[in-house]
């Protein structure tokens, strides 16, 4: 049965069905228009000469359907029609020749994707026509897999992710909440208000929340000069949500402040997974230097153009995750920028990378560089009491600047958590499975190749001697396992998967 229904022919029909057959891919057409049904017969493409706004010309199912005639009035009934018949299927519609503003509306309550001019729906449909549901059989999470070119992919699935998203989102029962981690980066904000774009434009309310803090200077001027759209876990009750998406991290409960047994819908991120990920969606990718990569793919393969505020937040999230493009990067993110570029505030970008830096973060720094412990280019360093957790990733960031040095670890304690941040550069050191090997017994760590974090429980730590200092103790707990654990470090191997999600730790 044909996954592919055209409805109506045309010159846009025509462009599509010709991509059609240069993949393969098997097509139904369905038009009253005697010469466009033989000029389809001609090139052996299955076409029923019926009318395209009547159902019973339909097959019995079609995961994308296709409305392209050139009469604005017959695409509005077809896509109707189509809509009736195909409740789950991505609808794709062209308004056709001059079509009046209730026409053009009457498309965008019906269809997934509404397009005009022709010219632009030629280019736009293409990418559309590629993405084919699974069969109702296959229900199974997305497979870890690495993708290619955000606008053309063709790896095994990769066409499947965009209306499999869709189709969880639109049988949800009530609003979608997407949980970004603890604490989050530019790359799980920026995520997650992407996914409510996504299901807003297919008519599923959406918000956007997370737990803790937005304590990192650049975080806080992101979401207030882009005046981001989020909430915190006080002011939602998961309850109330029809389904739950978790953006930037894997696990409900870890690092996120649901309950460890809520049920989730849809998981999208980019770091490794270490175990089973539990989702009707699941799609994670580790060869994706950023989540908002896989979001820029989403929008751009569905049609959905972000305004300059999303569009910024996506790509200083790309940014920031691969920091400028220098770490952990791949192809799919230097594509997914690029077309996000165009659609940037410039000037609003520029001051969100040149906040005021506060006083907490450069007291941090220096510790970090008083305090270092150096051991051949490997740097560690343990800054005392802190207020702000986010200053130690700056503070490893700006560590491995010093001559000489590859590999840094800067980590202090606050409200009873040990928190460390580390960072490599030019190594083939798997700092990730460092951290692991180091304190993951004592508490939680992990991450990537090249940045990782950990957070351990002070514990009887914090019962020391009166002649002790809790820095001084503290800095030889962890030090100690940290340095013994790169006696035998391990090599970084990037697109492994490894036993446990890795995007349970802030890094």
């Amino acid at each position: 049965m044909p996954r592919r229904l055209l409805l109506g022919c045309s010159a846009v029909g025509n462009t599509l069905v010709e991509r059609a057959r240069e993949d393969r891919a098997d097509v139904l057409a369905v038009t009253d228009d005697t010469g466009w049904a033989s000029t389809l017969r001609d090139r052996n493409v299955a076409t029923v000469e019926a009318d395209p706004t009547d159902p019973s010309a339909y097959p019995d199912r079609a995961s994308v359907v296709l409305v392209a005639s050139d009469d604005p009035a017959r695409n509005v009934a077809a896509a109707r029609a189509a809509r009736e018949r195909y409740p789950d299927a991505l609808i794709v519609a062209h308004v056709g020749t001059g079509p009046t503003a209730e026409q053009t509306e009457a498309l965008k309550s019906v269809a997934d994707r509404v397009v005009d001019p022709t010219e632009a729906l030629t280019n736009r449909v293409l990418d559309a026509v590629e993405m084919e549901e699974p069969d109702d059989s296959d229900e199974s999470s997305e497979p870890v897999e690495p993708v290619g070119d955000a606008k053309r992919l063709r790896s095994p699935g990769a066409e499947e992710r965009p209306p499999r998203l869709v189709r969880t989102i639109r049988r949800l029962s009530g609003p979608l909440l997407v949980v970004a981690h603890d604490n989050p980066d530019p790359d799980a904000i920026a995520s997650a208000i992407g996914v409510t774009r996504i299901a807003e434009r297919i008519g599923t309310s959406a918000d956007a929340c997370y737990g803790g803090e937005i304590a990192h200077q650049e975080n806080r001027a992101m979401v207030n000069l882009l005046d981001l759209s989020l909430k915190t876990f006080g002011e939602v009750d998961p309850s109330e949500y029809g389904g739950i998406a978790l953006v930037d991290h894997s696990r409900a409960g870890i690092n996120d402040s649901l309950s460890k047994d809520a049920t989730v819908d849809i998981v999208i991120d980019h770091h490794p997974p270490r175990g089973p990920i539990e989702g009707t969606f699941v799609d994670i990718r580790p060869d994706a230097g950023a989540t908002s990569t896989l979001i820029t793919e989403y929008l751009s393969r569905l049609g959905i153009e972000p305004e300059r505020a999303l569009a910024t937040a996506l790509l200083y999230g790309i940014r920031i995750d691969t920091r400028d493009f220098t770490r952990e990067v791949s192809i799919p993110d230097f594509t997914a920028a690029a077309s996000l570029v165009p659609h940037v505030d410039e000037s609003t970008l520029e001051r969100v990378e040149s906040p005021s830096v506060s006083a907490e973060t450069l007291r941090v720094l220096a510790e970090a560089i008083e305090r270092r412990d150096i051991r051949g280019s490997i740097v560690a360093s343990c800054v005392g009491e802190i207020t702000d957790r986010d200053a130690l990733a700056q503070a490893a960031d700006r560590l491995l600047d010093l001559e000489g040095v590859s590999v840094t670890f800067v980590y202090g304690y606050m409200d009873g958590v040990i928190y460390g941040s580390a960072r490599t550069r030019g190594t083939d050191l798997d700092i990730g499975e460092v951290l692991r090997d180091a304190l993951e017994q004592a508490g939680s760590a992990g991450g990537h190749a090249n940045m990782a974090g950990a957070q351990v429980p002070l514990g009887i730590l914090e019962g020391v001697a009166e002649d002790e200092e809790l820095p001084d103790v503290v800095e030889a707990f962890v030090s100690g396992r940290f340095f013994e654990a790169l006696d035998d470090p391990p090599t970084a191997t990037r697109g492994t998967t490894p036993t446990e999600p890795a995007s349970e730790f802030p890094e």
